[in-house]
């Protein structure tokens, strides 16, 4: 109670001498310092238990390791989360973008620590994933209890969420404008003052404390040997269109993993068989292991013993096909093994996947251009701008791949075809998904945010609060006598027809029965059953009010029927819908 008590008195306090924009700043400042923090604590977690792991391995026995590491790290992950959480650990920037449509902004308190550790045991025992998406889903739900700790409202929670995305991305990429880009372009947050400014402190203080720990060395180091040169243009347009199919392959597949996981009924299963699987495909291909950051930093250097290191293809290292064939392989699996990291019960993000085909797109498009004497392109160059495009077009977010590249690597110089691919890879993308892989799940349940306001307040409006009860009832077996003692007493002109089960049977308007109900000779000789019509159009009480709003444009009702499985629930009227609608719009909108 003495805590209440002086948070209370806190908050009468900052109500009389801090307004709102002054709170959420000084708040955003302390969301990008804690958000810095975890994703230090993440990173450094992982490189912990990956060094003690290779540490205590001979190199002769560390590819069979390879085939139970992973199993070993997500059946750890898979307990914790059983046996300690009891609760779903949801992966990351979805469960942000799902806080903010379904659940009003707030993220369950576990997810402050439980994304910390079991990513760190997923990645840190090989399994192909990132940890980009753990450590925003442990910021935002810092940003989310921090609101509701305050008490805030729907909007500031969510520009807290928003701060504690950015905050994450800046720490652990140390790439504060990219961050901000990612905020508004995945996350989703409308660029406004109110928002702008609370972005770049939560940005700028979350970049601070990742040098504070972490030094102040880009993540990936690149010097660009030479610029941008207009006659490679048309590569670097293709390169757009490559690097946006390889993404679009990248989403089908995650798909097709994701559904025959979801197949399985059994956690262990799924753990056994894709544990299993994982640690085969690893064996035979040593750079999936793990996030592949080392892989992504020797491809820019022009270093390529990632390819077949510790592998079978070692004594071909020479051979300039068997690299073509080992790059292509390692695309091609790179997908597979990130989406059984994820089936098998692993947590981690797409953002590191997605960064390691990139580069070795990059590497593969412009060494077969040179091979085939079309061009002498600087691969490195290429290496470069192939992750940005494979952001582009897995994320759908050009921008954030553009900043996000430029950032990490210090290559503002190729800004131009950063530019370009990136664009182009996302125009191609969207030719054959319209949904990234972060939203294509909300989307096909209709529970995606975007940056359309009257989408997005549909989305936030629900049947059920805007039910009417006061529509009066009437059992099909009735006659027009009682329903006429009914209509006496009702204020409304619509009656709803059930049975003893409560369940819906028709409407009765009072339009229809206007002449009849004054001729009390058949009061007793008519029922209700005969007067009731079946409407054409009702509600089901779960259905989205995108669709009950459809339905509304493409009828002349002003009420209709809600139902659920067959039960009578109450109406939901056209007026009601327009005043609500306008209310909600009236406070998203607001600046």
């Amino acid at each position: 109670m003495k805590k209440k008590s002086l948070l209370g008195r806190f908050l009468v306090w900052r109500l009389k001498h801090i307004n709102n924009r002054q709170f959420i700043s000084m708040l955003a400042i302390i969301i990008g310092v804690t958000s810095g923090i975890a994703a230090v604590i993440i990173k450094n977690s992982v490189h912990f238990i990956s060094s003690l792991l290779h540490r205590n391995s001979s190199p002769e026995y560390e590819n069979i390791l390879y085939v139970i590491y992973p199993t070993i790290g997500i059946l750890m992950a898979v307990l914790f989360i059983k046996y300690v959480i009891r609760r779903p650990v949801r992966h990351g920037i979805p469960n942000v973008l799902y806080g903010i449509s379904k659940s009003n902004a707030q993220i369950s308190r576990h997810n402050m620590f439980s994304s910390v550790v079991t990513s760190a045991l997923t990645v840190g025992f090989g399994g192909s994933v990132g940890l980009e998406g753990p450590s925003v889903a442990t910021g935002a739900a810092l940003g989310s209890n921090i609101g509701r700790l305050f008490h805030l409202n729907y909007k500031h929670i969510t520009l807290l969420l928003g701060c504690a995305c950015a905050g994450a991305m800046a720490a652990i990429f140390k790439a504060p404008i990219a961050a901000i880009v990612f905020a508004l372009e995945v996350i989703m947050l409308d660029l406004t003052m109110w928002s702008l400014v609370p972005l770049l402190l939560a940005s700028a203080s979350a970049i601070i404390t990742s040098y504070f720990f972490l030094g102040m060395d880009v993540l990936y180091p690149f010097k660009v040997q030479n610029g941008f040169i207009m006659s490679d243009l048309p590569y670097y347009i293709v390169l757009g269109i490559f690097t946006g199919l390889i993404a679009t392959y990248f989403t089908k597949c995650y798909m097709f993993i994701h559904g025959i996981f979801e197949k399985i009924d059994s956690i262990y299963k799924r753990l056994i068989f894709g544990g299993l699987s994982l640690g085969v495909i690893i064996f035979f291909f040593p750079s999936l292991f793990g996030e592949g950051y080392d892989a992504i930093n020797s491809s820019l250097s022009g270093n390529y013993s990632y390819l077949y290191n510790n592998s079978f293809f070692y004594s071909f290292q020479d051979s300039f096909w068997m690299i073509i064939v080992l790059l292509v392989m390692v695309i091609f699996f790179k997908v597979i093994a990130s989406s059984i990291t994820f089936g098998a019960g692993g947590i981690g993000g797409i953002f590191a996947p997605t960064l390691f085909m990139g580069v070795n797109a990059g590497v593969l498009f412009a060494k077969l251009v040179q091979h085939l004497g079309l061009r002498n392109l600087e691969v490195n160059n290429f290496a470069l701008i192939g992750m940005a495009g494979m952001i582009a077009g897995v994320l759908h977010a050009p921008l954030t791949g553009l900043f996000l590249i430029a950032d990490i690597s210090g290559g503002y110089q190729l800004f131009v075809p950063l530019m370009i691919t990136a664009t182009v890879s996302y125009a191609t993308v969207k030719t054959f998904e319209t949904h990234s892989v972060y939203t294509i799940q909300l989307a096909r349940r209709k529970e995606l945010m975007t940056h359309d306001k009257d989408q997005n307040v549909l989305s936030l409006m629900r049947v059920t609060r805007l039910i009417e009860k006061d529509f009066s009832t009437v059992n099909s077996d009735s006659t027009l006598g009682e329903l006429v003692k009914i209509i006496a007493k009702a204020h409304r002109n619509i009656f709803i027809v059930i049975d003893e089960a409560n369940n819906f049977q028709g409407i009765v308007k009072l339009d229809d029965i206007r002449e009849i109900m004054f001729q009390p000779e058949k009061y007793d000789e008519v029922f209700v059953r005969d007067l009731m019509v079946v409407p054409e159009v009702v509600i089901q009480h779960d259905e989205s009010m995108a669709d009950v709003a459809s339905k509304y444009q493409y009828s002349d009702k002003f009420n209709l029927v809600v139902l659920n499985e067959g039960k009578y629930c109450g109406c939901v009227s056209r007026a009601q819908i327009f005043s609500t609608y306008r209310r909600m719009l009236k406070h998203f909108s607001e600046d």
